[in-house]
């Protein structure tokens, strides 16, 4: 069902690295749900049938016929796939999935994963958009097996630029940009660029508010919370601090109940996907990201950079989301934009959190498909 609420005034910005629901729970979850912001060969020939899916994305309508969905791609095998490009002198992974009928009408699609993800979060959609678009999935910097520079000052400035340098410099074709949570924000301030000619549409999953919860603005039940998130910037800026509290958080068992709190399908939380998140986090580097993220600056936010976006925008919500709650005030905002802006449609996902592309990928295919072949018919080359 659409969705096109009209809301209250934005006031606060929480992002994913903190549950915006859960603000009144206890001292200790709100630590150690710091900052999850959950955060070519070809599939197997198995297939399993989706049905016909009927998308309105205006007044108009388009329908995906029945057709054949690829089964996930296993993570040793997006593995293998993967390729690096060295981009300002440090390795990014990516992977890139050649579209089965490749079409040159058609934008290729760049997947951005959300905080503590990388590429195989993707594991879901990469084959099943595979069957009509050419697919390039990326792990920014300081995720996945991209390089960790320790000392490094993350933000979303950089994660931006290096967006729209992957999508000149590699792709070279008119790209739909497709992100979850943080990665949704840093695909937005990409498409806001006003020297960007690639980016032809933007994919929002549940998109956080800014890189951490100091994107917060006015809510009173934030401001009570407010000295504890400086003491937890402070306590993570002292290393033995930092140190003990992220292997805490990674431990196997406390990452498995952090994403089974963040999914609403718990049977999508399986071994893989906790391998998926925690594997990164044991690398060099891992730690001094996770500290810069959670203690630096929160970077714009959506309420800034939307407005100035003309671009067809496809905006999925999971109604289960604990950190970024549709009924909260970035939710609200994302809620209030189909009537006041034509080029930006939404759509509610029942019993989805944080996650819908790995949570319920059929949901997200059912609207996503239809909205990717409404899109204008694109030239070949990026200029």
């Amino acid at each position: 069902m659409a969705v096109a609420v009209r809301a209250s005034p934005l006031v606060f910005l929480p992002s994913s690295p903190f549950a915006a629901s859960g603000i009144l729970k206890k001292e200790r979850s709100t630590i150690f749900n710091l900052n999850i912001g959950l955060q070519s060969s070809r599939s197997k020939s198995r297939c399993i049938t989706i049905s016909s899916v009927k998308c309105s994305a205006s007044s108009t309508s388009a329908i995906v016929l029945k057709e054949e969905e690829p089964l996930p791609l296993e993570v040793n095998e997006i593995k293998t796939m993967c390729k690096t490009w060295v981009w300002r002198g440090y390795n990014i992974n990516y992977l890139s999935y050649q579209a089965r009928d490749n079409s040159s009408s058609r934008p290729s699609l760049l997947l951005v994963h959300g905080f503590g993800a990388s590429v195989s979060h993707w594991r879901r959609n990469i084959a099943t958009l595979a069957q009509n678009y050419t697919v390039y999935a990326i792990d920014l910097l300081g995720f996945g097996a991209s390089d960790k520079p320790g000392g490094f000052a993350y933000n979303m400035e950089t994660w931006a630029q290096l967006i729209l340098d992957f999508v000149n410099e590699i792709i070279q074709r008119p790209t739909v940009l497709v992100g979850n949570s943080v990665g949704s924000l840093a695909c937005v301030i990409a498409a806001e660029d006003p020297s960007q000619t690639s980016i032809q549409g933007l994919v929002l999953l549940n998109c956080a508010g800014g890189m951490n919860n100091k994107a917060i603005v006015d809510d009173w039940r934030i401001k009570l919370l407010f000295p504890l998130l400086w003491l937890v910037d402070f306590l993570l800026n002292q290393k033995s601090i930092a140190s003990a509290i992220f292997n805490r958080v990674k431990q196997r068992e406390n990452l498995k109940n952090i994403l089974l709190s963040v999914y609403g399908n718990k049977e999508s939380v399986d071994e893989d996907l906790v391998d998926i998140i925690r594997t990164p986090a044991d690398a060099e580097g891992a730690l001094d990201a996770f500290v810069s993220i959670v203690t630096g600056p929160p970077g714009p936010n959506p309420v800034q950079l939307i407005p100035k976006i003309t671009l067809p925008i496809l905006v999925l919500w999971g109604d289960q989301d604990p950190f970024t709650p549709i009924d909260g005030p970035v939710g609200k905002y994302f809620s209030s934009l189909p009537s006041q802006k034509p080029n930006v449609s939404l759509f509610l996902l029942e019993g989805v959190g944080h996650c819908p592309h790995d949570d319920r990928p059929d949901l997200v295919h059912e609207k996503l498909l239809p909205w990717l072949s409404q899109l204008p018919v694109v030239e070949n080359v990026v200029t």
